[in-house]
């Protein structure tokens, strides 16, 4: 709208203004040599209105006798494709996104009013997603009578049946199939890739099967951080079941020599081997030969160390990619890193991350696995969360996390 601030006189003809002169040099010189006071004496005659080159803002008027702009062939600019104009967040997003943010912050009294006052204004279509916020809240915290009314409303609103408590409040059970990874690379002391990938596998499973077969060569370095690996899995009580040995036993034959005070790992390693699988008696004539090759004593023979038979190697073999259970988060997570997500990835494809036991994660922690996430996602892997509760899945959303990850809900 346009707002006019000087009034037309209705009777009154504007009279037309004399056009504006500039002051010639000589009028100028005669006006300069005037002391002050005496100036508006001699000035001429100003004409009404400003001189343009008088105005020091004024942009000087340059005479061109060049056609003027043919502007019909004028066309504005298109928007820059990757800008992304302002819009107004979804109500049920920003109900969803406030919920998840305090469910995070531990504040969950606070979730539990924003939610139910939620369901009481969303009622069908997407706002289902709030009512299934507020039953994992129900079943994290064990609330049982707020979850079956809830499920009661929701029956009705839904017209479907709601989840169930025996299936919302049972914790995801315990993995008890054996994770699997191949050994990838030699046996070597210099092979970090590979034993980082086991180190990491043994945190996330009680039992792991470590396939041997693609190892080419070994050396004393190599043995010794294997054996170092073995013994450490024992005490933490991870059992560790190797596939191929026999293959590994043949390449420790060669390096075994009695007579030569070298590759005391090899040696060790070879008695461990014996120890695993039942071979007392070789245990204790190897023993001998090490005890009269090194002058030390050997290593005891302890028959609870006898690892129980396993399925025939020969079926696992084939594998030529990790096959490990998938790299496992439980609890509440707070303040966490995920240093060991990278090494983990490094043999994965597609990266398998089982939130299906975590009852809650802070912000900090969502931030640092999407840092993580996003650096694996840069080398063209994928990477898929699987069951985690709509609480968490909706922090994931808030983070970012959905734009480097899949993320697979549990079913009701």
């Amino acid at each position: 709208m346009v707002f006019s601030f000087f009034k037309k006189q209705p009777d009154k003809k504007m009279g037309t203004r004399p056009a504006a002169t500039p002051r010639t040099a000589e009028e100028r010189s005669v006006v300069a040599d005037v002391p002050p006071e005496d100036r508006a004496r001699h000035a001429p005659a100003a004409p009404i209105g400003l001189n343009r080159a008088d105005l020091p803002f004024a942009t000087p008027v340059t005479r061109t006798d060049a056609p003027p702009l043919d502007l019909s062939e004028f066309v504005f600019s298109a928007m820059e494709p990757n800008f992304q104009p302002e819009v107004e967040l979804d109500p049920i997003d920003a109900e969803a996104e406030e919920a998840a943010m305090l469910y995070a912050n531990g504040q969950d009294a606070a979730v539990r009013l924003r939610l139910e006052n939620a369901t009481r204004l969303y009622r069908s279509g997407a706002g289902e997603r709030l009512w299934l916020m507020l039953f994992d809240l129900f079943r994290v915290g064990g609330q049982k009578g707020p979850f079956e009314a809830l499920g009661i409303e929701y029956a009705r609103a839904f017209e479907k049946s709601p989840p169930g408590w025996q299936e919302a409040v049972r914790a995801a059970p315990v993995l008890i199939k054996a994770g699997t990874v191949l050994f990838k690379g030699d046996l070597t002391g210099d092979n970090e890739a590979a034993f980082a990938t086991v180190r990491q596998a043994l945190a996330t499973n009680q039992h792991l099967r470590l396939d041997l077969a693609k190892v080419r060569r070994l050396d004393d370095a190599g043995c010794e951080r294997l054996l170092s690996l073995l013994q450490q899995a024992h005490k933490s009580r991870h059992e560790v079941e190797l596939l191929n040995r026999d293959h590994v036993a043949g390449l420790l034959d060669s390096r075994v020599v009695p007579g030569q005070q070298s590759d005391r790992a090899c040696w060790l390693l070879k008695l461990e081997f014996c120890q695993l699988y039942g071979q007392q008696e070789v245990f204790e004539e190897l023993a001998i030969q090490y005890a009269v090759n090194f002058e030390i004593s050997p290593p005891s023979w302890e028959a609870q160390r006898v690892a129980a038979p396993g399925p025939d190697p020969l079926v696992l073999a084939a594998a030529d990619d990790l096959m490990a259970e998938a790299y496992v988060i439980k609890g509440e997570v707070k303040s966490s890193r995920f240093g060991d997500l990278l090494a983990y990835s490094a043999a994965n494809d597609p990266v398998l991350i089982d939130c299906s036991r975590v009852t809650r994660m802070d912000f900090l922690s969502a931030g640092a696995l999407l840092n993580v996430l996003t650096t694996i996602k840069g080398t063209g892997r994928q990477i898929v969360f699987r069951h985690p509760n709509h609480l968490v899945a909706e922090l994931f959303r808030v983070v970012g996390l959905r734009a480097v990850a899949e993320v697979v809900l549990a079913r009701n």
